[in-house]
């Protein structure tokens, strides 16, 4: 069904800058959205809450007339101002002082938005990069099935056999006569020779007749059409790795961090995509798939043997994934720290099993606070073996995050929306 609205535009106002005055704020709001996330805590997010954009941005165009031609003003309460003066603009450019305590700033608006609201406009430029094998999630490939019987549809759907079944309950429902017994009754008024007898059945004969007529043989009402509808049908698999190092080298801050980031991607991936597997492993010097609980709650420590969750990754994909018919990603967090004899095999593992099965494989590396700014002399081992391989051209992108307040960005610009060459660069 397709509905058709032809309201007319409301007077003063035209479709063109309704359109794009709709376009300009929803995109304040998204701006206000990533604002506001960067402050906020995981949970916090799934709540929703108070943002505030600029009033003049809530303003939408519309025509009238101007005052035109050269007009006198006469405005009451002024005792400061004579004609000619120039009137000094208001600090800070803006048009109100409503958000600060000094006068300084521009009128804000403010609203409520509720969880969902805000989540979706939190992850709206948000995807998983180069689904190759097709899209998925809220874009399925609509297959069409049948769907029972309608009383309405083209011509070509009518189910012949289905109307038949219904027109001879009706028939039989409400005694409509059969040819078969017209038949044999007018044989038998060809056959009679008693005038009375004769009147009295061209009576019975006349009666029959008109009830025919009046009971049809397939009434409108008898028809019916074979149903089709829509049904989703995915078009592709996906599933996610989520890599963690629990070592004893992790830090609680780093662990805070690595955390918060596999959170965020947990919300991202379950909110974005109905048919998507995640699958979660964290290792020390071994590794383990485990649930998402004990992912996220459970402690752990040990020695930091990368290439471990690696071969456990490579031996998922091997049994359960095979990328001929899957979509694989895999996000690994890591503060850097690998065994000293480790980084040759973790490069193998990655050329020649992880990285040519996998669409895209994102490395986050985690720091202490303090240790912000220090650039390539805080380079780590791990950091050095993957930028060897993503200057090769490997689908391999690549972070670090020292503070809770740069996940937000980093995970945006790992998982925004890209075109074309921008996604090899990534």
């Amino acid at each position: 069904m397709q509905v058709l609205d032809r309201r007319l535009n409301p007077g003063g106002k035209n479709l063109e800058n309704r359109q794009r005055f709709l376009r300009r704020a929803k995109a304040l709001v998204q701006q206000a959205v990533r604002r506001s996330s960067q402050d906020r805590d995981i949970s916090d997010i799934l709540e929703g809450g108070e943002i505030a954009i600029p009033a003049a941005g809530v303003d939408e165009p519309w025509f009238h007339h101007g005052p035109g031609g050269i007009r006198d003003d006469v405005l009451p309460g002024n005792r400061k101002f004579v004609e000619g003066d120039l009137l000094p603009r208001p600090d800070g450019g803006g048009g109100g002082a409503q958000n600060g305590h000094d006068g300084e700033g521009e009128d804000v608006f403010r609203f409520v938005l509720s969880r969902e609201e805000f989540l979706d406009l939190f992850l709206d430029d948000l995807e998983l990069p180069d689904l190759a094998k097709r899209r998925l999630a809220e874009i399925e490939f609509e297959g069409v099935r049948r769907s029972g019987y309608a009383l309405a549809g083209s011509p070509v759907n009518i189910a012949v056999t289905r109307t038949m079944r219904f027109a001879m309950s009706r028939r039989i429902a409400l005694g409509r006569p059969s040819a078969q017994a017209i038949q044999r009754l007018e044989g038998e008024i060809a056959g009679c020779e008693d005038i009375d007898r004769r009147a009295a059945l061209a009576t019975e004969l006349s009666a029959l007749q008109a009830r025919m007529r009046r009971i049809p043989y397939v009434d409108p009402i008898d028809v019916r059409y074979r149903r089709f509808e829509n049904a989703p049908r995915p078009t592709a698999q996906a599933v996610m790795f989520c890599l963690m190092d629990v070592s004893g080298s992790m830090s609680e801050h780093m662990k805070d961090l690595a955390k918060r980031f596999y959170m965020l991607l947990y919300i991202f991936l379950t909110r974005r995509y109905r048919r998507v597997e995640i699958v979660f492993i964290r290792h020390t010097d071994r590794a383990e798939e485990v649930d998402e609980e004990t992912f996220f709650h459970s402690p752990a420590t040990g020695g930091t043997v990368v290439s471990s969750a690696l071969e456990a990754m490579r031996r998922i994909v091997e049994l359960r994934y095979r990328p001929k018919d899957w979509n694989i990603y895999a996000a690994q967090a890591s503060d850097g720290d690998n065994s000293h004899n480790d980084g040759q095999t973790s490069a193998q593992l990655l050329k020649d099993h992880i990285l040519p099965a996998t669409q895209y494989f994102a490395y986050l590396e985690v720091g202490e606070e303090d240790a912000r700014g220090q650039g390539a002399a805080a380079q780590s081992s791990l950091w050095g073996v993957y930028e060897s391989l993503r200057a090769e051209g490997r689908p391999l992108a690549m972070r670090k995050v020292n503070a809770r307040g740069e996940i937000f960005p980093v995970f945006r610009d790992l998982f925004r929306r890209r075109e074309g060459k921008e996604r090899i660069a990534s």
